[in-house]
């Protein structure tokens, strides 16, 4: 498939199956008796809003409509009528992916999950959270904190995106690369499959091993397999206050040879995160920081270690030094740490004003970052194209993001051309196309070349076992 066509829906012989055509009009109007008006949208004007993510390469298709469910039953009710009049569901949350997953199908009808957004229960003896889809992960970030909590997931979006959406990627943050990301904090589920019917998978106790994983299945399914209506994800109790150290580099290899030196010591700090020149001059340009524009790159390490952060961040900066880091400053003040970790967040929408958007999310072995940076800094000047680095180098994982002017089609074809080649380096240094963001449409066309075949054709298995009609999202993922 193209990069940023639209999916199609399976293709099944219905003389052969018994299956129906397509009803749209018998489906809506089965939908009309079941929800009320206002949970309920057809008008054009409104539809609009919920076809898109934010994956700004990704053309989207129209949707018959969508619908705003408030609890599991209406989900299910929705999905039973769906597998009666054949109609293909794309289930969103808020909306902020960056690979095209939750973006309309031709014909499909949305399930929107934004008003089921309650915290159902939040346990600080069992240290778990129950969920509904809709609540905003900084919702419960603060829920949480209430109780002297943690929950560690935490991507750049976490004030505006949805758990579910979390979940349906398995997003992961910031801070992953000591605390792991979303199926690691996600200990059950309540999912709607295909036909209606409810599943539960997992529960509230940290280990399980009665049966087939199915909590980290659907975790990461991307809307492909089930629904998400309902978590229980894993608390932690809050770290105390973070020593936080920068370190400048005169070019990117040295940041990533530091990258790996921090790895291969055996230091894992709770942040690792790289910023390349192009990004710091993008972050100092749309909010002035006082970042040193000249330096070829920034590492930004946090520490939360009880009674040895400083102990880790004096191993840090040694690595750094050694790689030739300069400008090395540490601190523990919460407010410095707090604006610290604002100029990484602000990466992305940094580098967004300065033209269209192309966001990587490829992930190599830790070992790996300097063949990477030096690999995305080759493809850069090989495809004439602007490419402003960031990420958590400290897992490996970094987001190479393509900026071009808008409107000029040759310099969209660059892009494409050089994010392809990024996707084949990470490959090829022993890694993956997407660390965090997940597939969706945007990366489909290069997933065949990124996974063992069994594996994907056992991918094919158990999408046609759990949704044989290939309603659920279709065209995404796999």
């Amino acid at each position: 498939m193209a990069r940023g066509g639209a999916g199609r829906i399976r293709k099944v012989s219905r003389k052969a199956s018994g299956m129906q055509q397509p009803s749209p009009d018998r489906f809506l109007a089965a939908l009309a008796s079941l929800l009320p008006p206002e949970r309920l949208v057809t008008e054009p004007e409104r539809l609009d809003a919920y076809r898109r993510d934010h994956a700004e390469l990704v053309t989207p298709g129209w949707p018959i409509g969508a619908a705003l469910p408030i609890e599991t039953g209406e989900v299910a009710a929705i999905l039973r009528l769906a597998t009666d009049y054949r109609i293909p569901i794309v289930p969103r949350g808020a909306g902020t992916g960056l690979a095209g997953g939750a973006a309309a199908t031709e014909g499909a009808f949305i399930v929107s999950l934004t008003r089921m957004d309650r915290l159902l229960e939040l346990d600080p003896d069992d240290l778990v959270a129950v969920v509904q889809p809709g609540l905003l992960n900084g919702a419960l970030r603060e829920a949480a904190a209430a109780h002297g909590l943690m929950y560690a997931p935490d991507p750049a979006s976490f004030e505006i995106s949805s758990l579910g959406g979390n979940l349906a990627t398995n997003a992961g943050g910031l801070r992953c690369l000591k605390y792991g990301v979303t199926r690691e904090a996600t200990l059950g589920l309540e999912v709607v499959l295909a036909d209606g019917r409810v599943l539960r998978t997992g529960g509230r106790t940290v280990k399980q091993a009665a049966g087939y994983d199915l909590t980290a299945l659907f975790v990461g399914s991307e809307g492909t397999l089930g629904i998400i209506t309902e978590a229980i994800l894993r608390l932690r109790p809050a770290p105390g206050p973070a020593a936080t150290l920068v370190a400048f580099f005169d070019t990117l290899p040295a940041a990533g040879r530091a990258v790996a030196a921090i790895a291969a010591g055996g230091v894992a700090p709770a942040v690792l995160e790289l910023l390349d020149r192009t990004t710091l001059r993008a972050v100092e340009a749309r909010t002035p920081l006082g970042l040193d524009t000249a330096a070829a790159a920034m590492l930004l390490a946090q520490s939360d270690a009880p009674g040895a952060a400083q102990q880790e961040l004096e191993a840090i900066a040694a690595a750094c030094a050694a790689q030739g880091g300069r400008d090395i400053i540490t601190s523990r003040d919460p407010r410095e740490a707090e604006w610290l970790m604002a100029a990484r967040r602000e990466a992305l929408p940094a580098l967004e004003r300065q033209g269209v958007t192309l966001l990587e999310d490829v992930a190599v072995p830790r070992r790996r970052v300097p063949d990477l940076l030096a690999a995305i800094e080759a493809i850069a000047a090989a495809h004439a194209v602007v490419i402003g680095t960031f990420g958590h180098a400290g897992d490996g994982n970094l987001h190479p993001t393509l900026v071009f002017p808008r409107g000029d089609a040759a310099a969209r074809g660059r892009a494409e051309a050089a994010a392809d080649a990024i996707m084949a380096a990470a490959v090829a240094l022993g890694g993956t196309i997407t660390g965090e963001h997940g597939v969706g449409l945007l990366k489909r066309h290069a997933l065949p070349a990124s996974l063992d075949p069994v594996a994907l054709a056992t991918m094919h298995v158990l999408k046609v076992a759990l949704d044989p009609w290939g309603i659920l999202n279709p065209g995404k993922a796999i």
